[in-house]
């Protein structure tokens, strides 16, 4: 039976962010995720985690300026001791939450012919995360995002990404990849193919109907089939996010996953 995490960025927009931890909560949620933890101190959702009964499993490292349309730091030039001191803050963040993983997100590529010069700015900022997260005993993941949702994200294949790992993974600890199946739907089609070539990278999952992004049992994603292909895989014990946008109340259209909270 998979670990669903409500994603609290896009689910529960009914209610002020730290009330969505309890309103979550009474779903039948026992495990929350999210894409930035900074507006709030550690102590704030701390409380909103304990106060719930909720395990964090998932946030994002610093993105750079995220209201000036910036996506992620990891492979843009020159800004490299901000994306490890970003690392470092959201280290702090996960300590604190006792959160198991943090995605670091790669950045848009301002120019395709510049992309060999962000492939290896990329591959050392990630060499360089992972030890400081290894430190921790915290994975360090990157995740493929399509680009016909974000267009211009320098990571945007997962074969792509899974040769960045076998790049950076060197050591005993190793990086992981976040294996979104409504992105791996719009770049590639074939999701349960795709977890089976990437199997020794996943680290998590995150789900959504396509093409819409709404409640994974609308769209053409059989998602139910693809969960199923995951735990034969050995998957089982992971957290799947639930990282789509509801198409009208959030509760109203829990459904899908009611047989599993």
């Amino acid at each position: 039976m998979p670990l669903l995490a409500a994603n609290l960025s896009m689910m529960f927009n009914e209610h002020e962010f730290l009330d969505r931890f309890k309103a979550a909560s009474v779903a039948g949620f026992t495990a929350v995720e999210y894409l930035f933890p900074y507006d709030y101190t550690r102590q704030q959702l701390v409380e909103q985690l304990q106060a719930n009964s909720l395990e964090q499993v998932l946030f994002n490292t610093v993105p750079g300026d995220w209201d000036a349309g910036e996506r992620g730091l990891a492979s843009l030039p020159g800004r490299e001791q901000e994306f490890l001191d970003g690392v470092g803050k959201a280290l702090d963040y996960a300590t604190a939450l006792h959160c198991p993983r943090i995605h670091a997100m790669a950045g848009l590529l301002s120019d395709e012919t510049k992309r060999s010069e962000h492939t290896d700015i990329y591959i050392k900022n990630l060499s360089d995360a992972l030890e400081l997260c290894s430190a921790q005993q915290v994975d360090l993941l990157i995740e493929p995002i399509n680009p016909i949702n974000m267009p211009g994200y320098f990571l945007n294949d997962f074969q792509q990404a899974c040769d960045i790992l076998d790049q950076v993974n060197t050591g005993s600890y190793s990086a992981k990849l976040q294996f979104d199946f409504f992105h791996c739907q719009r770049i590639h089609g074939d999701v349960a193919n795709w977890i089976e070539k990437c199997k020794r990278h996943i680290g998590h999952f995150q789900i959504a109907g396509t093409p819409d992004r709404h409640e994974p049992d609308t769209g053409d994603l059989p998602y139910r089939e693809i969960i199923a292909a995951a735990e034969q895989h050995g998957f089982d014990d992971l957290a799947i996010g639930c990282e789509y946008i509801p198409a009208a109340r959030t509760e109203d259209g829990l459904q899908w996953c009611e047989d599993w909270l």
